[in-house]
């Protein structure tokens, strides 16, 4: 029995829990289709490292050629007359040659090419990542607007139906003032058609709210019902106003890309040295003399120490240099450009807070002085001093002051919200 009871105490507690902007935000991120692109990223540079590894495993060639050739290597005529005074007749080698071989090549040392290769890589890809970490910042500002804006909706939708409320009571009042005598019919047809008004709204209100309810839903991938409530999130200033965006990351990282991509271009002035073995079958043979006098296929194998050295990359080392310096320069401009911007922007979202806090010290007062005039209003109602027009001026005065002071309560926890988005805090 205890068991159940816990149990649904607990259910309750969560049909109470509205829900929160964090939840939002994390579900926005975890639904994103952007979010796949972490896990490409991850796949695409372990691939791309398998092969840069694999360049030091050896590179095996198989071959098989057949040639015709217009000239040969042939007897001196000294030589070929003294061997046909004895009677030895050697034809040479043929004008037809052809074998099948293997060619082995080893790196031994690659300039620190492969190197630069696996770092220009991973530094490629903490590029590709911080782009989509750009991206999902600017689904976060998306998710914060809907969820702002459904907050509004509650509390404009929540005193139309205290509006609502008041007319119907007044409504009623009017319709026995009038079966009195003591009332015009016209004053309660007027507060009947204010009514049928604020239902309109209010139906307008409903189908905005479900609309913003529905777009929240599709960003975040959970179920936004009409009935859930949504948490007013804590108003939390930022500690101060040194920005922490992604883009910032993003700047830093393609210059990490730039220099790193500048030391691939240094090893590939570097020469290279390795290891080679070939070795094939066919004819002539290594031993041209051998094969001079037997045209028969042979076992062949050579092998050894090879250094190459590419000098071209000498010719736009300078060039590359000059680029990155340039494309780095680029990049601490765009850099400087943006926190001047996000200063900027931060202290005139600052600037805004506290006008607004300044003005919420009012609403409260400006509130409870429009109550005081409609209810003195519905009294002299009540005594013939003034008609229906005066009372429903007094109640949408009333209604707005209201909506002004909730506006700007969920304003001031926007904005506050807004400059936190402005520096990531």
């Amino acid at each position: 029995m205890r068991l159940i009871f816990i149990l649904l105490a607990a259910a309750a507690l969560s049909a109470r829990a509205g829900v929160t902007l964090d939840e939002c935000l994390t579900r926005a991120e975890e639904n994103y289709p952007a979010i796949a692109g972490y896990d490409i990223v991850s796949r695409t540079t372990a691939v791309a490292l398998s092969d840069i590894n694999r360049g030091w495993l050896p590179r095996v060639e198989i071959y098989a050629q057949s040639t015709l050739q217009n000239d040969i290597p042939s007897w001196p005529d000294a030589l070929s007359d003294m061997l046909a005074a004895m009677n030895q007749n050697f034809r040479g080698l043929s004008r037809f040659q052809y074998k099948a071989g293997i060619d082995v090549g080893q790196t031994v040392w690659d300039g620190g090419a492969s190197r630069a290769a696996r770092r220009v890589e991973r530094t490629g890809a903490d590029v590709k990542r911080a782009q989509v970490e750009v991206e999902m910042y600017a689904v976060r500002e998306r998710v914060e607007n809907l969820f702002f804006g459904i907050l509004l909706m509650e509390r404009q939708i929540d005193q139309t139906r205290r509006s609502l409320a008041l007319l119907e009571a007044n409504h009623s009042q009017l319709e026995a003032m009038v079966t009195n005598g003591t009332a015009m019919a016209a004053d309660a047809a007027m507060v009947e058609a204010q009514i049928l008004a604020t239902r309109q709204k209010l139906t307008e209100a409903d189908a905005a709210m479900s609309s913003y309810r529905r777009m929240l839903s599709i960003l975040t991938g959970m179920e936004i019902s009409p009935s859930a409530s949504l948490e007013t999130p804590p108003a939390e200033m930022p500690a101060d106003d040194t920005p922490c965006r992604p883009e910032l990351s993003l700047i830093e990282r393609r210059m990490r890309l730039n220099d790193v991509m500048l030391g691939r271009s240094d090893a590939a002035v570097m020469p290279r040295v390795g290891f080679f073995a070939q070795a094939y079958y066919g004819y002539p043979g290594l031993n041209y003399f051998e094969s001079m006098m037997k045209r028969d296929m042979t076992f062949n194998i050579i092998g050894g120490l090879k250094l190459s050295w590419n000098l071209d990359a000498l010719y736009t080392r300078s060039n590359s240099r000059r680029s990155t310096a340039l494309a780095n320069e680029s990049l601490r401009a765009d850099r400087e450009t943006f926190l001047l911007n996000t200063r900027m922007l931060s202290a005139q979202q600052r600037r805004q807070i506290d006008a607004l806090r300044e003005v919420m010290t009012t609403d409260s007062r400006i509130v409870e002085l429009r109550a005081e005039v409609r209810r003195a209003a519905e009294s002299q109602l009540t005594n013939g001093i003034i008609d229906a027009t005066a009372l429903l001026a007094k109640i949408t005065d009333e209604n707005q002051a209201r909506l002004t002071a909730q506006y700007h309560e969920i304003q001031l926890i926007q904005q506050i919200y807004q400059l936190r988005h402005t520096l990531n805090r």
